[in-house]
């Protein structure tokens, strides 16, 4: 009889040019020999908007963030179901970007009206994740490393994307694993901050 595997779903996340595309190939590579299948899902704005759904292309706001906050969850379910049926001992799923990154977008009345849809309340979006791991943005770094050219969905000034990456921080605050990567001068050091975080999460010493 197949026994499911034991699955830890955690979220990157953080500004514009955080790293996160890079965090998630080494996230991989450290804890796959460690004995974890890593899922990656992929960002769920990204795929929207550059496929053309976007909030500046739906009737509303709100009915963009529906849209994606929708697809989020439902690609979670599925690679939660795929994992379930995976004859491992361990998954790691990590999502790039997770459903309350959505609340940094919306207005109060907006995340009412997502809560509303999708039948939920905020406790129950951040129950879904184990850890949440914030990286800041390379706005934030002492030398500026910021940039446009490497996400066509991108379009944030340095300025947008520091003020973003705060929002970012407070919706998700109330969850109680909620891990701040200060952005370095030394990227790997960055990196390496996060791999010894997630490394705890998962008490791995």
């Amino acid at each position: 009889m197949h026994q499911e595997p034991s699955i830890t779903k955690i979220v990157i996340t953080g500004g514009p040019c955080a790293g996160k595309t890079t965090a998630m190939k080494l996230i991989r590579d450290r804890f796959t020999p460690l004995g974890y299948t890593v899922l990656l899902i992929k960002e769920t704005a990204t795929e929207l908007i550059s496929s053309g759904v976007a909030p500046w292309t739906c009737g509303t706001n709100a009915e963009y963030q529906k849209c994606q906050v929708r697809l989020q969850l439902e690609k979670e379910s599925i690679f939660e179901m795929g994992a379930r049926s995976m004859p491992v001992e361990k998954v790691l799923l990590i999502c790039d970007r997770g459903v309350m990154d959505n609340r940094a977008y919306m207005n109060d009345a907006e995340f009412a009206e997502v809560l509303e849809y999708i039948g939920t309340d905020e406790a129950g979006l951040l129950g879904n994740y184990a850890g949440i791991f914030h990286l800041a943005t390379a706005a934030k770094s002492p030398e500026s490393f910021y940039s446009l050219e490497n996400n066509e969905a991108r379009y944030e000034t340095q300025e947008e994307a520091v003020a973003l990456d705060n929002r970012l921080w407070e919706a998700w605050d109330a969850h109680p694993y909620h891990k701040y990567i200060q952005d370095e001068i030394d990227f790997d050091a960055k990196m390496e901050h996060l791999l010894k975080e997630i490394a705890v999460l998962l008490d791995i010493s």
